[in-house]
Order: structure tokens, then sequence, then C-alpha cells
């Protein structure tokens, strides 16, 4: 009889050694060391499949997991589409990705999920801010202990919450203790170490979420892999107006002063003289790579690459745009608005200049918590970030926001978009985008302008 064993992230077959060859089971090699076939754990549920149905006899050592009896302590019932991703979910295998916009409900899919499956559940998200997040929403809706990851915690329970660093760090050891793994925000997964937990699980079942599939690498073909195919998606657009706050993006353009405009085309040509004598383009693979490389080696790459990131500054931060900005925060002065920027410097600068408070990475956790606290109470109608508040937050009250610089990524300005979605009776949302005439912010806009949440009517472009 052949026997399964759990080791290090990886199932061992053991049996006799022709026999296992022969069967040809799912990822499984040789491994001289040990004598025996090895399979990355992710190939559990293949492996078990195929024994039972070739009425193989086997002992299965691997798995730890338990059989759970959780219930929703709310009678919250679940929107259309939610009951649909679970269900598309479901038949699927209990695998899969549902792509939903940001405040969908993403979280409530997970733990429906969670009751149909009724197996040892491992969440993992990518900050410890979101990390806490999932425990008080799982403690709330589940009478059940809810273990920790990360930040200190190393407490698992049959329901656990864990960031993608700490599941990483240890799956090895806890790859067979979980019969469902929710990748949260799982856009993250393809990086290269990441990517590993999924590999070092035998979860059968495996459910990811995200609201922006899509990376600028194309590395979401791995999911297939790692979680399974996309179960279920819907776009903001479907959902705007019943399910998410109904919205409008407004795009303005500002003018550089002229003394702006000198200064940043010298830099400019000197930064892109640069780039065409080392034949680099930023736009190929490891373009930005052998840029840095390449400016590193001499005093004119250093100033070259001083050059890139002034005139960068000087689109990013004009004084038109800040006109913009204290106009929009006057128009506004009764709304909850956001204003996000690319580079912290910029942050720093606005809350100085406008006296409202500001988020970024080094803003302290307790800090950051309570700026958010007594932003959703309305005590700060407005608050400043940079990139820090794309994802993984709560904000429901926000209900405008000013994208005052950002990069080419569709990902990163639809997670801005979704910040101000949350839906709240009779809000309306707005998006504002500020983009510098005859810079490269225009080729910027236009690219991360390319996702569907943005091809709807709005209102037309105007000048500043």
């Amino acid at each position: 009889m052949l026997r399964l064993e759990f080791d290090r992230g990886t199932i061992l077959v053991h049996g006799d050694r022709e026999q296992v060859a022969e069967l040809s089971l799912p990822g499984c090699a040789f491994d001289q060391r040990v004598d025996l076939f090895r399979a990355p754990a992710r190939h559990y549920r293949e492996i078990i499949t195929l024994l039972v149905d070739r009425d193989i006899p086997y002992q299965d050592d691997a798995r730890s997991y338990e059989k759970l009896d959780l219930s929703l302590q709310s009678d919250r019932s679940p929107f259309p589409y939610q009951q649909e991703a679970v269900d598309a979910w479901w038949q699927s295998g209990g695998r899969g990705v549902v792509v939903l916009p940001t405040g969908a409900g993403k979280t409530f899919v997970a733990l429906m999920s969670m009751v149909r499956v009724q197996r040892s559940t491992l969440v993992v998200v990518p900050t410890i801010d979101l990390m806490q997040q999932w425990y008080g929403v799982i403690s709330s809706q589940f009478d059940v202990e809810v273990g920790l990851i990360g930040g200190g915690y190393y407490d698992i329970e049959p329901v656990t919450v864990s960031t993608y660093d700490s599941a990483y760090l240890h799956m090895e050891r806890l790859g067979h203790r979980f019969g469902l793994v929710v990748f949260d925000e799982c856009h993250h997964l393809p990086g290269p170490s990441y990517l590993m937990t999924a590999d070092m699980s035998l979860a059968p079942y495996r459910l990811g979420l995200t609201a922006t599939l899509e990376r600028e690498d194309g590395a979401e073909r791995l999911l297939k892999d790692a979680i399974g195919e996309t179960a279920y998606r819907q776009e903001i657009r479907s959902l705007s107006g019943e399910y998410l706050s109904g919205y409008e993006t407004v795009k303005i353009n500002v003018r550089l002063s002229p003394e702006e405009r000198i200064e940043y085309q010298e830099e400019r040509d000197i930064y892109r003289a640069f780039l065409e004598k080392h034949r680099i383009s930023l736009a190929g693979p490891n373009g930005w790579v052998r840029f840095l490389s390449a400016t590193s080696r001499s005093e004119e790459g250093r100033r070259a690459f001083t050059a890139y990131r002034t005139q960068k500054a000087i689109a990013q931060g004009s004084q038109a745009k800040l006109r913009v900005l204290e106009r929009l925060i006057r128009q506004h002065r009764r709304d909850r608005m956001l204003i996000f920027t690319s580079d912290n410097e910029t942050v720093y600068r606005i809350s100085r200049r406008f006296l409202v408070p500001a988020i970024t990475h080094q803003t302290k956790v307790k800090e950051r918590r309570e700026i958010l606290a007594a932003f959703n109470a309305g005590e700060y109608p407005f608050l400043v970030t940079s990139r820090v508040l794309n994802e993984g937050v709560d904000v429901p009250e926000a209900n405008v926001a000013v994208i005052l610089s950002g990069s080419g990524s569709v990902r990163e300005h639809v997670q801005r978009l979704g910040r101000i979605l949350r839906r709240v009776e009779g809000k309306h949302a707005v998006l504002y985008e500020l983009v510098a005439e005859r810079t490269g912010e225009e080729y910027a806009s236009t690219r991360r302008r390319q996702h569907s949440a943005y091809q709807k009517p709005g209102r037309e472009a105007v000048t500043c």
C-alpha cells in the first residue's frame, strides 16, 4: 500500500518504487536523497484524485487539517453577485480566483466559501493592517478562536490569518494544516518568493481574491497553477450605482509655468540623451534595471539620473497642480477627500501647505489608525497619502479622490478609484486626475485609463 507523507512543503510517496514510477503521479520526481518520489505539496489533490480514480489503496498521513462547523453569526444576506461568485468557485472544484471591485465585499465571499468548505482555513494577506482587519471580521462572524502569524504573532488555530511574508517563512511546516487557503489581494502572489507559499501548501481548496488581477509583468498567468482559473469576475461599471456608489472621473490638464517648462525640458533632454546614447528603452524588458546600472557607472550617468528625477518631480508637483488642488479643497470642503501622490516629498509639502493630515510608509501604525479613524468620523475632511492607501484600507465615507501623480499602472489607478466607491446611501463619488500637459504624465495617464472602469461618459478634460 502506498503512503503519503508531508515533508517540508512537499509530499513524499512511500511504496514500491517501480509501482510509483508507473503511476506517473502528478508533480512527482524521484529524490535520490531519500530514495522516494517527491512532489510539491500543491499537487496533493491531484495525487489523491488519481489514486481514487484508479482504485489504488493508499494511506494518507500527509494532511492534518480539521473538519469545522462554521456558521455565520449574522443574518446578512449576500448580494446576488456574491452568491454567484461562491457558486461559480465551488463549481470550479473549490479552486480559482474571484475578481470583484474594491468595496464589493470580497471578504464576505471568502466567509461564505469557508462555510461551504468547512475545513481548517488559512487567510493570507499582504499587510499587517489587513491581517488585523481580517482577524476582526472573522472573529465577529464565526464563533471560533482566530490565529495570527505575522507582526510579532505566531498563534496557530484551525482558522488563522497570516501575512504573505510570514506564510512564506512558515508554510513548509504549516502546509498540511489547512484544507482551504484564501489568498487576499492575490495579484501579489506571483512574486518569486510568495509563489512558494502556494507550492508548499497541500490545501485542496484555494480561493484567490483581487480587484486588480492583471500585473504589469503578465505574471498573473502563474495563478492558474497556484490557485486555479478565474472562476468569477465583475467589473466596477457593472456594479456601479446599485452595489457600489455611482461615480464620475474628471481629467484636469494643467500647464507648467514658463520657468517650470524651461527647467523641465532642459532636464528631460539630458535624461533622454543618456537613454539614446546607451540604447536603453524604459519600456523594454529590464529597461529600468539597465538604466539604473548605466547611471551608476559615471558622473554623466549620475547627472542623467538626477535629471530624470528632477523632470519627473516638476511634472508631478507643479505649482499649477497645487493651485488646482486648493480650488478643489474649497469646492469639496463639505466632502471627504483623499489626495494621492506618487512620492512622500509631495505628500509632506501638501500637508504643510494646506494643513491636512498625511499618511506615508513612515507613519507609525498607531498614528495611522488614529488618522484613519478621525477621517472616517469626519474630524478630518481631507487626507493626503502616497501609495500606502492604494489597497487594504476601509474608508467608506470617502467620496472624492484627487490624483496629483502616480505610475502608469492600471492597477494603481483602479485601486485608488476603488477607495471612494464603498456604497453609502446618497453618495456620489468623483475622481479627479491632474495631468501636466506636454510631459511624460500624458502617456502615463493614457496607459492607466485603459481599464473598463474609465470607459464611460465623464466630464470633458479641462485645462488650468
